[in-house]
């Protein structure tokens, strides 16, 4: 056998992709979902142009300032020490993520996540531009022409509009937005605003407007390793199959099939087989078939189906949110489980050390090194003498007043250069100092340990200290 056989012969480890042209449905998941929408949008593309006054620092509402090394996030504002917090976020989400999972399945996947939520609007661009379904799939097989070429042109040119818009506000979120945009559109801004302005429009345009579903069944993790957090009471998009399929299968509307007393009888399900379902999904499968990689839960195919049963005045529920056990049962689930327990107390303990670390985030830090060249000094009157290097960062917003105490050894004289008696620190600014610590004679030992303590003259906050060591030889 040749190797061109050979090659003939290997199976395809990628699916071709078939485009996929969503009916547009009306709805309760429908409504929820563009409202849901409309309140992203309106948080991401208008937040960096709100102004907040401080005292010090930009007037930007949200500001992640890297050069200056601050995150301004209204009034909380966020140093390098601080950072931990951006871990308790990340855990939290996680465990938010795990709980929601665990009560309705993908339903971030289906109203919350980007990748849905922009590839939305497109597909909302599509319908606007081209038409419903049946017009973009009639566009789709006509051959290249004026009316072609200008509504699929003109459709690129909006998502390319949206898709730029989307990548400049990311950056406007890292620089003072109003002067950003007038820097940016006379070519005067930084090199790395293009390059992530570019990078984020190519792969918005690309992700939303084009590869759209296979985001979600080949590169999205979490469509890999959901099904191991569902349990028989998860609340799932599911299919009624005993309803729908009755003992002798679904079948569409026809003589003796048309009323649901008729259908009944001849052990036909409620199901008509009019696709809807399938045409309203946006990654394109059939709920019919049971729990699958690509439905994001969405809820499109319950008021497509509602739709339907509504207007043949039938019971609605046919597709609905239901778990497993409810659907082989009729059971309804419990929420007082032991999984959905432990997320939910993961969920709020994570909480509570959140909001506990921003509200015991420290006005002020310092830091305190020896200086070992010299080690120690031996003064003329017999007394020794170490020296250290003091930096304090004001974290307020206001400034501060300090002042220096030392604890761990006796009858120490401290002296400031510069002749400082009081630590003033303006708002939001550091300092550094040069603090000398002299003791009278030696203690017997080569080293003691000796506590720097800054005291809040105001008494907004308690002492801060930090440890250090005094050489006496």
């Amino acid at each position: 056998m040749s190797s061109v056989d050979l090659l003939e012969q290997e199976p395809e480890l990628y699916q071709p992709r078939e485009p996929i042209h969503p009916k547009s449905i009306k709805g309760r998941f429908r409504r929820f979902k563009t409202t849901i929408m409309m309140l992203a949008y309106a948080i991401f593309f208008l937040l960096p142009w709100l102004r907040w006054a401080r005292p010090v620092g930009p007037d930007q509402a949200v500001l992640f300032d890297i050069p200056g090394r601050r995150f301004y996030i209204f009034d909380l504002v966020i140093h390098p020490q601080d950072i931990f917090l951006l871990g308790g976020f990340l855990i939290l989400a996680a465990w938010l993520l795990f709980f929601v999972t665990g009560l309705v399945g993908r339903a971030f996947c289906g109203y919350f996540c980007f990748q849905t939520l922009w590839t939305d609007l497109f597909m909302k661009v599509e319908y606007w531009v081209q038409g419903d379904r049946n017009k973009r799939l009639k566009l789709g097989r006509q051959p290249w022409n004026l009316e072609k070429i200008g509504k699929k042109g003109l459709t690129l040119l909006i998502w390319t509009a949206i898709a730029f818009w989307t990548g400049f506000t990311f950056t406007a979120y890292w620089a003072d937005t109003p002067q950003l945009f007038v820097s940016f559109f006379t070519m005067h801004a930084v090199s790395a605003a293009y390059i992530t302005t570019g990078i984020l429009t190519a792969t918005t345009l690309v992700a939303a407007g084009f590869a759209r579903e296979q985001i979600c069944i080949y590169m999205c993790p979490y469509a890999r390793f959901q099904a191991v957090m569902f349990d028989k009471e998860t609340l799932l998009v599911s299919y009624d199959a005993q309803r729908g399929e009755g003992s002798s299968g679904r079948k569409p509307l026809q003589k003796g099939l048309m009323a649901l007393e008729e259908r009944h009888a001849a052990g036909t399900g409620d199901c008509i087989d009019c696709n809807l379902c399938v045409q309203v999904c946006p990654t394109g499968i059939d709920i019919r078939d049971g729990l699958q990689l690509a439905c994001i839960s969405c809820g499109l195919c319950i008021d497509a189906c509602d739709e339907i049963m509504t207007k043949r005045g039938w019971p609605d529920g046919l597709i609905r949110y239901a778990s497993e056990l409810e659907i082989e049962t009729g059971t309804k689930p419990s929420l007082l489980k032991f999984r959905t327990i432990g997320y939910g107390v993961g969920t709020l303990l994570v909480s509570a050390l959140m909001i506990y670390g921003v509200l015991s985030i420290k006005p002020a830090d310092f830091s305190v090194r020896q200086v070992r060249q010299p080690l120690f000094v031996l003064m003329s009157d017999g007394s020794i003498q170490n020296n250290y290097e003091l930096k304090i960062n004001n974290k307020e917003q206001t400034p501060l007043d300090l002042k220096l105490e030392v604890e761990g050894v006796k009858n120490a004289e401290v002296s400031i250069s510069g002749g400082f008696k009081d630590l003033h620190i303006p708002a939001d600014g550091t300092r550094n100092y040069h603090v000398h610590v002299r003791v009278p004679g030696s203690s017997g030992v080569s080293r003691q340990v000796i506590i720097f303590k800054l005291i809040d003259e105001q008494g907004k906050f308690p002492p801060i200290q930090q440890e250090t060591s005094f050489n006496y030889k």
